[in-house]
């Protein structure tokens, strides 16, 4: 088969992908990656074939948030995606309909616009069987439309878009006719109208939906047709450093707050530098993962810190005894591989809905990012360091996300999928 990828450049994202991409490519199938042209040197560091498609642009800078404005987007999810974490009776359809329309016009759009004639013409010529596109690259479902392909979701995180995506239908079919706003269908109708074709709903949320997380922590839109696939860790090239091959004298504390703070906006929300005071005199041994932008603007260095700009997060973590974390989703998902607890300190997105889910199963404590103060961070890690069932959850969490198939043992299932979804056309050639 032929198995086309496609993503926003966003590194965290795209990490994500790797490791199915090498599962196809080594079971005999051609991969390439589709992505805007600057992000290419990505793909091929990660040893897969690029395809630059597009314009690029930067598509994340965003100032740090003022106390009003935080105070505001305390929730991390904006409209409409906020009603992932809404029960439904709560639900306006107003809202959802008018956020709808602020994210396809200011988020979706100006991220897919600059990509999808582009790779309409390239899967037009390569004519891929599979596409296989993260959540906000909606340009790989229109790619799929235009050529017959089948195509699905590689879910990064819990499933918020989709989520959101069934509540709405749910609310629109309520509606008078004439009322039934769609921004999201509209906008990608008028593409599927463009390359010969009619809007449906997978050009939404897929034919099927590959998803990282147990049942128990999973967000399971109705409708959705959704595959379990194991999450393997890959963070780009990474050297493992010596002193990680050493025993911990004392029990070590990982503190990574991931790299999206700083390449997407100006900084961390949580104070590092009083959190590390707070931890300074603790009989630990703190390893913190900071950009040097982050480094500079601490004030002091505890005796019991190490501050390095970069260190393999899957390779530190099976050494550690607790980390401090935002509970994004890439980090998150690789620290539970590991039977270690967590203190969450989430912010952006769907990373407080994720802390949430996560502390529900026992294996985390969870502080929002502006209220994270250092005191606040240590009572919360001495209490998962000490109290014994945090380690019990964590170890029950991390048997249940090893419990799903792996990117290997999942390809015949993603085999069988592209012949039944691929046009009856394609099928047949």
């Amino acid at each position: 088969m032929r198995i086309l990828f496609t993503t926003t450049p966003d590194k965290s994202l795209f990490q994500q992908m790797v490791p199915l991409a090498w599962a196809l490519r080594t079971a005999g199938h051609e991969v390439r990656v589709a992505a805007p042209p600057a992000f290419a040197p990505v793909i091929t560091q990660a040893g897969l074939t690029a395809v630059p498609v597009g314009s690029d642009r930067p598509i994340w800078r965003l100032p740090r948030l003022d106390p009003e404005r935080m105070e505001a987007e305390r929730k991390g999810l904006p409209a409409p995606y906020s009603a992932a974490e809404q029960a439904p009776e709560e639900l306006d359809w107003a809202t959802l309909r008018d956020g709808y329309a602020q994210v396809v016009g200011h988020w979706h759009k100006t991220d897919n616009f600059p990509m999808t004639a582009d790779l309409v013409e390239f899967a037009r010529h390569w004519r891929p069987d599979l596409v296989l596109w993260e959540p906000l690259a909606y340009a790989g479902a229109i790619a799929a439309k235009a050529t017959g392909a089948a195509h699905a979701r590689l879910l990064w995180s819990i499933d918020v878009l989709g989520q959101t995506r069934s509540h709405f239908l749910r609310l629109k079919a309520q509606q008078p006719p004439a009322e039934q706003a769609d921004p999201l269908a509209d906008w990608l109708g008028a593409y599927a109208r463009k390359y010969g074709g009619e809007y449906t709903e997978d050009l939404a949320t897929g034919h099927f939906s590959l998803d990282q997380f147990p049942p128990s922590m999973r967000m399971a839109a109705d409708g959705i047709r959704y595959v379990p696939m194991r999450y393997v860790p890959y963070g780009g090239p990474a050297v493992v450093p010596g002193w990680l091959r050493e025993e911990p004298k004392r029990p070590r504390v990982a503190l990574t707050l991931g790299i999206a703070a700083t390449s997407r906006f100006a900084g961390h929300v949580a104070d590092v530098g009083d959190i590390l005071a707070a931890l300074d005199g603790l009989d630990i041994e703190v390893v913190a993962t900071l950009a040097e932008s982050e480094q500079r603007k601490l004030k002091r260095v505890p005796d019991n810190a190490r501050v390095v700009s970069y260190v393999p997060l899957h390779a530190l973590l099976p050494t550690c005894s607790a980390v401090i974390n935002h509970a994004g989703p890439g980090t998150f998902l690789t620290t539970t591989l590991n039977p270690i607890p967590q203190v969450a300190v989430p912010w952006d997105f769907d990373e407080p809905e994720l802390a949430r889910r996560a502390a529900a199963q026992g294996a985390v404590l969870t502080l929002r990012a502006d209220r994270a103060t250092g005191e606040a961070v240590r009572d919360s890690l001495l209490r998962v360091l000490n109290e014994p069932a945090f380690a019990a959850a964590a170890a029950d969490l991390r048997d249940q996300f090893r419990a799903l198939p792996t990117p290997n043992e999942l390809v015949p299932q993603l085999e069988r999928l592209t012949e039944e979804y691929r046009s009856p056309a394609r099928r047949s050639a």
